[in-house]
C-alpha cells in the first residue's frame, strides 16, 4: 500500500486539493451538533405521546420503522456514520501536514478504532447495569467502517467508487446465496442472523445484525468523498451544485434499487445505503445553505456547542440521563401541568442541562475526542 503523503486520499477527479486545510466548515459542526441533540434527546419526549391521535405523525418519526422503509429515526444513524467520514479527510490531512507518515496514520486509526469499540461495550453495559458486549451500537458500528473507510481511502478516486460499488454488490449477493425461510432478508434467520448464532451464540433484538458494518461502510466512505470535496478548491457554489446531484442519484438510485432490494434499515441493506444517504445529503445542503450562504452563524452556536464535543453528549446521554431527568422532575414536577405536552417539556428541560454541560465545556475549550 502507498504511502499516505503519496496516496489520493484526498483528491478528487478534476479537483485541486487545497494545501492546508480550509477554515472551519460551521455547517459541518452545525449538522454533527443536530444529529447529536436529536439522537440523545431520544425523540424529545414525543415517543410518550403515542396514545394521542394529533401526534401520530411525530410520534412516528422517532420510531424506527419495523421492517421495510425509513422514518426520521432511521436517518440519525447515517447521518452520523457520514459526518464521520466527512470529516476524515480534514483531520488525515492535518497530521499529514505534520509529517505522519502511513505507519502512524494506520496505527493512529487502529487504535481510534478499538477505543471506540471499548468505550462502546463500557457505556452500554453500565447503563443497562450488567456486563455486555455486542456489537450493533453506532460506536461499534463507527469502529469498523472508520477503520475500512480509511484502507479504502488510500486507493485513487476511481478504485474507491468501484470498492463502494462491490461492497454493496457482495452483500447483496451473501444474502441471496444464502437465504432464509422467508427469502434472502427473511427477519430471523437471514445469514447475518445465522452469522451472530454462530459467533456470539445469541440474535440482537429488532433483528438487527452485526454485519451491518460492511454496508454501512459505504456511508462513512460517501462522507469521505463530501469531505474530500469541501477541501478542493472550487467554489462553495461548485461545491453545492456536486453535492445536490449526488443527493438527486443516491436518492434515485436507492428507490429504484428498493424494487428488488428490501430498503431495511436493520440490515443496512444497498437499497436503504443509497436512500438514506440522499436524506443525509439533502440535511447537509440544508446546513450549507444555512451557515455558509446566507451567513446565519448566531442561530448555528447552539448546535455547533454540541457538534464539537459529540463525544462528551453521546456519553453524557448514555450514562447520566436517567439521573438529569429524575433530578429535574424534582423541581419540575415533570410538567404536568402542561397536559398533553408535559413528557415533551421534560425531555427538553434534560437536553437543556445536558446542553449546558457542553456549553461550559466549550467556554473552556476542553474538547473531548478519542
Amino acid at each position: 500500500m502507498p504511502a499516505v503523503a503519496d496516496s489520493p486520499v484526498a483528491s478528487l477527479p478534476q479537483g485541486k486539493q487545497t494545501q492546508a486545510p480550509p477554515a472551519r466548515y460551521l455547517a459541518l459542526d452545525a449538522y454533527r451538533g443536530f444529529i447529536m441533540i436529536t439522537l440523545c434527546a431520544s425523540g424529545f419526549g414525543f415517543p410518550k405521546l403515542k396514545d394521542h391521535p394529533s401526534f401520530a405523525w411525530i410520534v412516528a418519526q422517532f420510531e424506527h420503522v419495523p421492517w421495510e422503509g425509513a422514518v426520521f429515526w432511521d436517518l440519525i444513524q447515517p447521518a452520523f456514520m457520514f459526518m464521520v467520514g466527512v470529516a476524515m479527510p480534514f483531520a488525515l490531512a492535518r497530521r499529514m501536514s505534520e509529517g505522519a507518515a502511513f505507519s502512524e496514520l494506520f496505527r493512529h486509526v487502529g487504535i481510534r478504532a478499538v477505543k471506540l469499540i471499548v468505550l462502546s461495550q463500557i457505556l452500554i453495559s453500565i447503563s443497562g447495569n450488567a456486563l455486555q458486549f455486542q456489537l450493533i451500537n453506532v460506536l461499534s458500528q463507527i469502529a469498523f467502517t472508520y477503520f475500512f473507510a480509511f484502507l479504502i481511502m488510500q486507493l485513487p478516486f476511481q478504485r474507491q467508487a468501484i470498492a463502494a460499488g462491490a461492497i454493496l454488490a457482495g452483500y447483496w449477493a451473501l444474502f441471496a446465496l444464502f437465504p432464509g425461510s422467508e427469502g434472502a432478508f427473511s427477519r430471523t434467520d437471514n445469514i447475518g442472523a445465522v452469522i451472530d448464532r454462530w459467533w456470539l451464540g445469541r440474535n440482537y433484538s429488532g433483528h438487527y445484525v452485526t454485519i451491518n458494518f460492511v454496508t454501512s461502510t459505504v456511508t462513512t466512505l460517501f462522507g469521505v468523498w463530501t469531505g474530500m470535496l469541501l477541501r478542493t478548491d472550487r467554489t462553495l457554489e461548485a461545491k453545492i451544485r456536486i453535492l445536490a446531484i449526488a443527493m438527486a442519484a443516491a436518492f434515485a438510485s436507492g428507490l429504484l434499487l428498493s424494487l428488488w432490494n428490501p430498503l431495511v434499515k436493520r440490515l443496512w441493506t444497498p437499497s436503504f445505503t443509497l436512500y438514506s444517504t440522499g436524506w443525509v445529503l439533502l440535511m447537509l445542503l440544508v446546513f450549507v445553505w444555512m451557515a455558509e450562504v446566507r451567513g446565519w452563524r448566531r442561530p448555528m452556536f447552539p448546535l455547533v456547542v454540541v457538534g464539537m464535543n459529540s463525544i462528551f453528549i453521546y456519553s453524557l446521554s448514555m450514562l447520566l440521563k436517567g439521573w438529569i431527568d429524575r433530578s429535574l422532575a424534582v423541581f419540575t414536577f415533570r410538567f404536568e401541568f402542561l397536559g398533553t405536552i408535559a413528557p415533551v417539556a421534560q425531555a427538553c428541560a434534560v437536553l437543556a442541562v445536558m446542553w449546558w454541560a457542553c456549553y461550559w465545556l466549550y467556554q473552556r475549550k476542553i474538547f473531548f475526542k478519542l
